[in-house]
């Protein structure tokens, strides 16, 4: 990382890759084999062209596993369903800086519910985005695919852009997590970079043993917690 700071390691399985039909227990072998929190993906069609789940499925999620709940609003206007996912379980919502025009207030409106807040970057957004709204951050996602499917290929920029984050967010406590198309050799150098959070989901659910491809996610993750 930019400073000497070691920073605990957090994988979060994308449920987005896994099959709806049997969630609950891809979630139990998920969670047994070590998983910090579960990344749960929100597409409303507009923002991104897929459509995905709502606070329906989150409150079905939150009733089958004890990990926080990582959810990741790629919606239009997210402001009109905080207060629904915070109900139904989230404990973490992310929302999109693009989809925000008044940024600092959706912020804060998540803090009120009792949840905590983060922003996501798509790939071509620049973290200068934001310079203004650092203090109200418990963490930045910079997508290293364009949202909207799961199983894209990872973009190397994103190496550089994770690196930027961590020395903008400098000794706050923010996470920075990196999701889409991360991969066994992308965990080394994202952490190196400043990473502290690995989102995965085709890597983990498209395996025949997902829980032993989140143990391999850490080990490939710790192996390097500096540059």
């Amino acid at each position: 990382m930019g400073s000497n700071e070691v920073r605990m390691i957090k994988i979060a399985p994308s449920i987005l890759s896994a099959d709806f039909a049997a969630l609950g227990e891809a979630i139990a072998r998920v969670e047994a084999a070590g998983a910090d929190w579960l990344h749960v993906d929100v597409m409303d069609g507009h923002f991104v062209p897929n459509l995905t789940i709502g606070p329906p499925v989150v409150e079905a999620i939150r009733k089958r596993t004890r990990l926080p709940l990582d959810v990741h609003l790629m919606i239009e206007a997210p402001e009109r369903l905080l207060p629904a996912f915070v109900s139904a379980g989230a404990n973490l919502l992310t929302v999109h800086a693009e989809a925000c025009p008044h940024l600092d207030r959706t912020l804060h409106q998540i803090r009120e519910l009792g949840a905590k807040a983060g922003v996501a970057l798509n790939p071509s957004t620049p973290p200068a985005v934001l310079d203004y709204v650092l203090d109200s951050l418990d963490l930045v996602l910079v997508m290293s695919v364009n949202p909207g499917f799961g199983g894209q290929a990872f973009i190397p920029t994103s190496y550089a852009k994770v690196r930027q984050v961590r020395t903008l967010l400098g000794k706050r406590p923010a996470e920075v997590s990196v999701d889409g198309g991360v991969k066994l050799e992308h965990a080394a150098p994202l952490v190196a970079c400043g990473a502290s959070v690995l989102v995965a989901g085709s890597l983990i659910f498209g395996a025949t043993d997902p829980g032993a491809v989140v143990k391999q996610l850490r080990d490939a993750a710790e192996v390097s917690k500096s540059p």
